[in-house]
């Protein structure tokens, strides 16, 4: 496997790691709701990297457009959840819309991953 899988797939740990651990938090935080949406963004899409990352590295044809669409997905949750997340924690937003921006983000990588659906191809075995 090459590099570029196995850093979202090192991503993905991290993000289900700080998925649990704001679980945790908004649980027994007052208004934790956008921690507990942060939380959950986190951990669906910590499942969604390592199995799209793993997809990739068996693919012969449509490997760069699944990475591309997976590495934005993986951005976008980093930027929607770490917004909520420091909104809920610590009162401040992190750079003005990151949270949308993320959002966004987050939408325009499953569409590419989509597309790469219909580029893919798995190497023939004999």
């Amino acid at each position: 496997m090459t590099l570029w899988p196995r850093l979202l797939i090192a991503c993905a740990g991290l993000f289900g790691a700080c998925g649990v651990a704001a679980a945790a938090v908004a649980a027994h935080l007052a208004g934790g709701t956008s921690l507990s949406i942060a939380a959950d963004f986190l951990m669906i899409h910590a499942a969604a990297l390592v199995a799209l990352a793993t997809l990739a590295a068996t693919l012969d044809r449509g490997r760069i457009p699944l990475l591309v669409g997976t590495s934005a997905i993986g951005l976008g949750t980093l930027l929607f959840s770490g917004d909520l997340g420091l909104r809920a924690l610590m009162e401040i937003k992190l750079l003005g819309g990151s949270a949308p921006f993320g959002g966004t983000m987050m939408i325009a990588g499953w569409l590419v991953v989509a597309i790469s659906a219909l580029l893919a191809r798995a190497p023939r075995r004999i």
